[in-house]
């Protein structure tokens, strides 16, 4: 399949290329004496991780320890609630975990573990990243410090617990706003200090290459899952695939599995608040080219150009970029973006409890709500919805602020 001159029957062997770069986007911009660190973590990914014997053990574990493959789900009620178009998701949210995150977990771990190191360094924001990667180094017996914003741990108890209850060591991150961009800044700087016998294992497909190109290739199972099992249930593909775009890693890894397909995608951003700066965090609607932890893409600037505030109901979505891979898929129109502001989510999020007993995470609800509305919308077809991860994080926040709907 070609759109605007890319060929994506050979795409994943051209983006990023050598210096990392989607197109503009990517690279890596930071300091000296950490491009050592990136070069040995990019060459060690292609040794390493291309070798037979660790794609037999990362087989071994997503199959034994994650529970995968994960399930595609048809929405029934949910479908003909709406009218004629047929929802479907697939289950993230029974990934050993609760989310997506345990699949790049698994792999950055188990490299980190090649490489000799003896710590694995993470920011979070919902908490599931952390908890995954807490669960990654309880499993191959490493040390594990998590980066969190003191507003993310005050919203996302459940999930500290767990990060505690599994080792790791939660480090609260006071500075600005106090959310998943300040945990980033300090996980980076914690990072710098020790490079040399710990691994940043980056929560999304974000910061200086080889991140986002390894976050997506070990995501690349959620939609190389799905496309099979689609096919398999239904005989066809579906018309429409649908993720909620943070930083980006499940829709990344989502939609690896579509890109040549004559299938529609659409990544889903947090509208939060509303339009106005500060408010949400859809820096792919309403952000402009700019450097940030490390790389290039779409983000959204305060007045002097820096990274601005952002705000969204949904922890794992409040970043004031997104992936270089998804401000490239963005302009060469492949796939589409649009938004969910809180009220749309919170309310997909009750639907599908009700509808279909599945209560999702509040990320995941934003891609919900999305194909609820491009449903009423297509009149026919089919939609597979990525649920990223389920709502056990989330209950008591969202009784606390909305209540029982």
């Amino acid at each position: 399949m070609e759109f605007n001159n890319i060929n994506f029957d050979t795409y994943f062997k051209h983006y990023p290329d050598q210096n990392g770069f989607f197109g503009k986007y990517g690279g890596v911009f930071i300091a000296e004496e950490l491009k050592q660190a990136m070069a040995e973590i990019t060459e060690a990914y292609f040794t390493i991780c291309k070798s037979s014997k660790f794609i037999s053990e990362l087989r071994r574990i997503r199959r034994e320890f994650q529970g995968r493959p994960t399930p595609i789900s048809h929405l029934e009620r949910l479908s003909g609630s709406i009218g004629n178009v047929q929802l479907y998701v697939k289950r993230e949210d029974l990934n050993h975990t609760g989310a997506h995150k345990l699949n790049h977990c698994m792999g950055e771990a188990l490299l980190a573990k090649y490489m000799g190191k003896k710590k694995v360094i993470a920011e979070t924001g919902a908490g599931q990243h952390g908890v995954a990667l807490a669960t990654a180094a309880a499993y191959f017996g490493l040390e594990c410090d998590i980066y969190m914003g003191a507003v993310d741990i005050k919203k996302q108890a459940p999930n500290v617990a767990r990060m505690k209850i599994l080792g790791a060591n939660v480090i609260e991150v006071t500075e600005g706003l106090a959310t998943l961009k300040e945990a980033v800044d300090a996980a980076f700087a914690a990072y710098s200090r020790d490079y040399k016998d710990c691994i940043y294992c980056i929560g999304s497909v974000v910061g200086p290459h080889p991140f986002p190109m390894m976050v997506r290739d070990f995501q690349s199972v959620i939609g190389i899952e799905a496309r099979e099992q689609f096919l398999g249930m239904t005989g066809e593909l579906p018309d429409a695939i649908v993720a909620c775009v943070g930083g980006g890693s499940n829709a990344a890894g989502f939609f690896a599995g579509f890109l040549n397909d004559p299938v529609e995608i659409y990544g889903v951003e947090p509208l939060g608040r509303g339009s106005k700066l500060g408010d949400h965090a859809a820096s792919l609607s309403y952000g402009e080219e700019g450097i940030m932890h490390g790389f290039n893409s779409i983000m959204l600037k305060d007045e002097q150009g820096e990274p601005a505030p952002v705000y969204s109901v949904a922890s794992g979505l409040d970043y004031p970029s997104s992936g270089p891979e998804h401000a490239f898929l963005r302009d060469l129109g492949r796939v589409k973006y649009g938004y969910i502001g809180d009220e749309a989510a919170i309310d997909a999020f009750y639907t599908l409890a009700r509808m279909e007993g599945i209560i999702p995470a509040i990320e995941s609800s934003h891609a919900v709500a999305y194909a609820m509305e491009l449903a009423r919308e297509m009149g026919r077809g089919s939609i597979l919805i990525n649920l990223s991860g389920r709502g056990d994080k989330d209950m008591d926040y969202i009784i606390e602020k909305y209540g029982i709907r």
